[in-house]
């Protein structure tokens, strides 16, 4: 209780709200980063180095993106689900367009919540494994943050980073750059060149990597009709304008917060990459290409979506082709509507016999 209280309270005696609401997530980060500095330490590594800190953070990447797993499988199920339902979305918007009244507006939020419900999806399904690592994140920061406060006061975290940990992780640096400065704080001093190249780097990396990343996903894992709507123009514009954040983060974060960010990048783009090589959005021409690859290899996906060999496949198309025919041959004939000056063309075009065979039947009076 009293780290929670010490936690909770500023140095000028105040609330910290945020500080209070973080700190379970901050004592489950010293604990993965303790866990993972004592494996280093085993192996070899000194406790006071930088790379058995970084590598530290590392490990705190692997546990909280294998954590969330579940959660990325379930953001895919979504995407998917939003790509089938999109054609039913523009004929919703279609259907309003232009309408601006208040009662048109609900009619159309209405029918959209209705869509989203019935196909089990909402937009902000998607997001889901962001806005869960968004309060590690910050956790982290916050972590990392107060380090040379409490390197200086002689204490430890909250949790399991004791006071000697602290002092460790303080004095620790990466070829010279501390993981808890940051590039504004190093920028200008005479020891703070290496960080700030260390910084910059990372920023260019992580750049990259999520231009990739978005990349990879608009130009191979969208369906041609995905690529006709309004949200397929976000996401171009959103391609060249969300790397950017990335150089904020750069500035004003730590290091060691910087280093859990590019590896979450890194994790982010090979799982991605993974995900649209191995289960591509029907239609896309990431699919196109898993098609190609195993018809190569003599094998093709059937109907319920497993690999199975080309002949089961063909087998299974042919059966399908024949059920088709047969329900078009057992289905009723339509019968067209006739017109009346179309009926009595008809009625003239009739055989004689055919038009005397009624007064034939007839009895003579």
């Amino acid at each position: 209780m009293d780290l929670v209280l010490a936690t909770a309270t500023q140095s000028s005696g105040g609330f910290d709200l945020i500080g209070t609401i973080l700190w379970p997530l901050k004592w489950v980060v010293e604990l993965v980063l303790v866990a993972w500095h004592a494996i280093w330490t085993f192996l070899g590594l000194p406790g006071d180095s930088g790379l058995a800190w970084v590598l530290s953070i590392v490990g705190l990447v692997i546990v909280v993106r294998a954590a969330l797993i579940p959660l990325f499988v379930k953001q895919i199920k979504s995407q998917r689900k939003m790509m089938e339902i999109a054609p039913e979305l523009r004929k919703v918007q279609e259907k309003y367009r232009g309408k601006r009244d208040q009662l048109s507006r609900e009619a159309m939020s209405r029918e959209t919540m209705a869509l989203y419900k019935k196909h089990g999806t909402t937009p902000i399904s998607g997001c889901l494994p962001l806005l869960v690592q968004m309060p590690i994140f910050f956790s982290l920061y916050s972590v990392l943050n107060d380090v040379a406060k409490h390197a200086a006061a002689g204490i430890g975290g909250v949790g399991f980073l004791d006071a000697n940990l602290t002092s460790e992780f303080y004095n620790a640096n990466l070829f010279g750059a501390s993981l808890h400065d940051t590039l504004v704080g190093a920028w200008g001093r005479p020891d703070g060149t290496v960080t700030v190249i260390i910084l910059l780097v990372l920023v260019v990396l992580m750049i990259a990597s999520q231009f990739f990343t978005q990349l990879q996903i608009i130009s191979k894992n969208l369906s041609p009709e995905a690529k006709t709507g309004q949200a397929y123009q976000m996401q171009r514009i959103m391609l060249y304008i969300l790397p950017l954040a990335f150089v904020f983060s750069g500035i004003f974060f730590p290091l060691g917060v910087v280093v859990y960010w590019f590896i979450s990048n890194i994790w982010t783009m090979v799982q991605q990459f993974l995900v649209i090589r191995n289960m591509p959005t029907p239609g896309s021409e990431a699919a196109k290409a898993r098609e190609e690859r195993l018809a190569r290899r003599g094998k093709a996906i059937d109907s319920s979506g497993k690999i199975v060999p080309i002949e089961k496949y063909q087998a299974e198309q042919q059966r399908l082709l024949e059920e088709a025919e047969r329900k078009r041959a057992a289905a009723p004939k339509r019968q067209q509507p006739v017109g009346k000056q179309r009926a009595k063309k008809q009625a003239g075009k009739q055989p004689p016999a055919a038009k005397s065979g009624a007064s034939d039947s007839e009895p003579s009076s």
